[in-house]
């Protein structure tokens, strides 16, 4: 499997098409088979998402989040606190939003992470497997499209 790369100012959301960095809260990277490159996503729940959209490429080498159990804060996920998704522990259902508004899966690398942050924050825990396809493509603030919720971060 390819390491992550460092996430830095280059890094675009592939569907907002915004600087991933604008944004609080996880970020992820796609690393494809064939392109030796990471896909950004401005949120783990977009990182997600292309996993699930039938029209995405699916020939997927790695899929890493960002450790928000070792994030130095909400606003500052970190840039290279990376795991790989597909053993995260995901916090769903949280009162905690996303960096464009939405609800989001928040990956930890530990359940006693997850945990705490639930304590803290409300939401339940589930693996990456059993991430439900409606929260993660649904309507709970921005999704994969772009569309934004209203109160949601504006970049206008």
């Amino acid at each position: 499997m390819p390491a992550p790369y460092v996430l830095n100012q280059d890094a675009m959301g592939r569907y907002c098409g915004m600087n991933v960095l604008e944004h609080a809260g996880p970020k992820g990277q796609i690393i494809l088979e064939k392109i030796p490159e990471a896909i950004w996503f401005s949120s783990a729940r977009d990182t997600v998402a292309f996993t699930m959209l039938p029209d995405e490429p699916k020939e997927i080498a790695a899929i890493y989040v960002s450790d928000m159990g070792k994030a130095p804060s909400w606003e500052r996920p970190g840039a290279d606190n990376w795991i790989d998704a597909r053993k995260a522990v995901f916090v769903i259902d949280s009162r905690v939003r996303g960096g464009m508004g939405a609800e989001e899966a928040v990956p930890f690398s530990s359940e006693e992470a997850a945990q705490a942050f639930i304590a803290k924050n409300g939401g339940r825990i589930v693996s990456f497997a059993d991430l439900p396809e409606t929260y993660i493509l649904g309507a709970g603030g921005e999704s994969y499209d772009g569309a934004e919720a209203p109160g949601g971060h504006d970049h206008g």
